[in-house]
Order: structure tokens, then sequence, then C-alpha cells
């Protein structure tokens, strides 16, 4: 990997593939839904939607068929701590590709008409999320979990906080994070570092300014139970606890068993609750990680008949991994997985993309593939027995459940040892 930064502070970062057929560039900013005041919520979000409505140069539509006339991808994603602009193409578009992304990067016009559109879609779009209960209830967890900090908000705001913000609000809050500081344009594929570095240095190196500083801390965890009842077939619940930060020392042994309690068919949650009892479709096990703070968790939908019944599964599976670890079979399983999912998710170019500007904007490096795999190899038992003690302790258990549980009433008591 190759990292240069210009004169301004935009950093680029490249990871030239010539083997690869195609190249994927994104234009990442180090802001998201945890950098918003509370009367701000989901504006970074709605930007995102409002730098594909038109530039100077071109309309929605012509952005739109300029992408799709090559094949190519053109979108972006927010996240609660980044916003990220990308384009995927084959290589010999990369100089379209490139300009699509400068151009709706710098020249946007924010039109008002294009804003009360899209105003109306992402009202909807949030309405969407309440309407998939599987993904509500995380959504419903972060707001107990971490009540009260930026990191437990929705991403997209609220219908409410969403129908305020005005294009005076967006050119704002441009003007203060939208900042060369905090701006890295990243690239993977079939390109060279001196070409993107060429387009880059002409395209963003006018941008100035730094972005403001943004006060806050790592959230507060709040352990108990949070019930949301709703007319639902299934009960969908999330049960969580305390995890790591991006970069901490123990990220390796909280993935290795993270995977082994339920990141696959073979993981113990899986086959505990869906193979042996049948009281799940689905169940699975996660890391959400930021740069201070993370929390490890479990998801299932189940019958409310069968809530109680899943939960104490999970409290037990906790229980015995704190108590035991690992089995060696289990640790060389997971291990193993994990270096399999990684390697098999790097083989296109926009993964490979995303991976090196994650590192930069946590570690502030490149991250070998080397130096992961050595750290996964180097996990032990007594890792993860430290690891999950640390993880799973029974007083800081954190409950959401969101379904009509019919009458099966519950309560604190539910999580206690």
């Amino acid at each position: 990997m190759q990292v240069t930064r210009l004169t301004n502070g935009v950093r680029v970062l490249s990871e030239p593939l010539p083997d690869l057929t195609s190249a994927t560039v994104g234009i990442w900013v180090e802001n998201g839904s945890r950098y918003e005041r509370a009367e701000q919520a989901g504006i970074s979000h709605f930007l995102e939607h409002l730098f594909f409505k038109g530039t100077a140069r071109r309309t929605a539509a012509q952005i739109a068929q300029e992408i799709d006339a090559v094949g190519g991808v053109l979108n972006a994603f927010t996240g609660k701590e980044y916003t990220c602009y990308y384009a995927k193409v084959l290589r010999e578009h990369l100089p379209l590709a490139l300009d699509l992304l400068a151009d709706i990067f710098t020249q946007s016009t924010f039109a008002a008409e294009e804003i009360e559109r899209e105003r109306s879609v992402i009202v909807q779009e949030i309405s969407q999320v309440e309407d998939t209960p599987d993904d509500y209830v995380h959504e419903l967890f972060n707001l107990a979990f971490w009540p009260g900090h930026p990191l437990s908000r929705p991403i997209a705001g609220t219908a409410e906080t969403v129908s305020r913000l005005g294009r005076d609000d967006f050119l704002r809050f441009l003007e203060a994070r939208y900042r060369p500081d905090r701006v890295l344009i990243a690239a993977a594929g079939a390109l060279t570092h001196d070409a993107l570095l060429a387009v880059a240095d002409r395209q963003f190196g006018a941008l100035a300014g730094s972005a403001a500083g943004v006060d806050g801390g790592p959230p507060e965890p709040r352990a108990g139970v949070s019930v949301h009842e709703k007319r639902l077939e299934q009960v969908h619940l999330c049960l969580g606890a305390p995890g790591i930060a991006q970069t901490d020392a123990d990220r390796y042994p909280a993935h290795v068993v993270n995977l082994a309690l339920g990141g696959g068919m073979s993981s113990r949650l899986f086959q505990e609750i869906r193979e042996r009892r049948g009281k799940a479709y689905t169940v699975y096990s996660f890391l959400s990680s930021y740069c201070d703070a993370g929390y490890a968790g479990v998801y299932v939908g189940t019958s409310a008949e069968w809530t109680r019944e899943v939960v104490e599964v999970i409290r037990d599976e906790l229980g015995r991994v704190t108590r035991d670890g690992l089995t060696p079979d289990e640790l060389l399983r997971a291990k193993n997985q994990m270096k399999g999912s990684l390697l098999l998710g790097l083989e296109t170019s926009d993964s490979r993309m995303s991976r090196i500007a994650k590192n930069e904007i946590y570690f502030g490096r490149d991250v070998p593939l080397e130096e992961v795999a050595a750290g996964i190899d180097a996990v032990t038992n007594d890792d993860i027995l430290r690891v999950s003690r640390r993880l799973f302790r029974p007083d800081a258990l954190a409950l959401t459940v969101l379904g009509d549980l019919k009458g099966h009433a519950l309560g604190d008591e539910v999580l206690a040892s």
C-alpha cells in the first residue's frame, strides 16, 4: 500500500492490484452520526443522499446514466464514525469514476427541490427499518444500552429530526465537518498510485480549513431488560454486553470467541438453539466496535413462548465459555474460520479499498494481512477465558425484546444468575 498526504491534509491511499479487472475508489470522511448533536440526528446520512442529486455540470439523472453506461457502481454509505462515497468500474473506466466522484463531492448544488424530494425518501427509509423487526431490534438495543449518547442513535435519524433539516443546516455542517484533515481518498485494484495522486491533487487540492472539534467520550452502558410490545409473528431479541474498541489489544481473541459462539452453522448457539432445540431459524452473535467503545451481542428470532428458554440458553453458553473457554477443536476451527473469511472477503477491489481506508481511520497505518494472521494464530485458550470473563459479566448484560410476548412477561430476573 502507498500513502501520500496532500499539502492541505487530504490523505491518498492506494493498493495497486494489476491482476484485477476492476478498480474501486472511495472518498472517506471521518464523520458519521456520532458527531451530530441531538437536533441534527440524521444529517450525515441525509447529506450522503444529497451528494447524488445534481452538480453544476450534471443532473441527478446524468450522474446515474454515466455510471450505468459503463456497467459500474456509484454509491455511498454512512456509518457512525465515517461516511464513504465510492465508485467501482472496469480499469478502462477509472478516469470517469474519478471525475464523477470529484464532481459530486466538490460541486454538488443541494438544490432546494431535491432536498424536499429526498426528505420524503429518507422518511420512507426510516419507516422501512421500523417495519423490519430483525433490523429494528438492534436500533432499540442501542438506544437502551447507551442511553443519551450519540452512538445510541439511529444513523438515519428520526422522521422528526429529518423533517427539520434545511439547506442552511447542510451547508453549515459541511463547512464544519467536511474539511481536508478529515478526508481520505482510498483506491484499490487496477490502478497506479501516481495516476490517483495526480487526480486527487487536481480535484481536491483546493479544499481548505480544518474540521471543528467534537466534544464527547465513550458511552456509559446500561444493563437490564427493555421490552417493546408490537404485534409480530416472532419475538426478536438482542442480548449484549460491553465489548471492545476497534484497536483494543484483545480484538483477536474477542473475534475468535464471537465466531465460536455464534459465527456460523457450527457455532455453539446455532447448534444448540436451532439444530438441537428447533427454537429459531436465525441465530447469530456479533461484535460492534468503534474508536473508543463497543458491544458484543447475540440476535435470535423466536416464538413468544420460547423467549425465556432462548435467553437462558444464551446465558448458559456465555457462562460456559467464561468458565471453560473453548475446546482445542473449537479454538482451531474458529481461528481457521476467521482467517478464511478474511482472505475470501478480500478478493474484490471494493473490499480491499474499504480495508485500507478503515485501517487508516482506526490505526493510522496499514495493518498487513500477515500481522492479522499472526494475531489470530497467537490466540490461546487462556486468552479466550480472559476475554470472555471481561465481556460476559452477568451484571453487565442487557436484553432488548421486540414483539408480542402474549403474556410471557420478562423482567430483569431473566438475566439473573
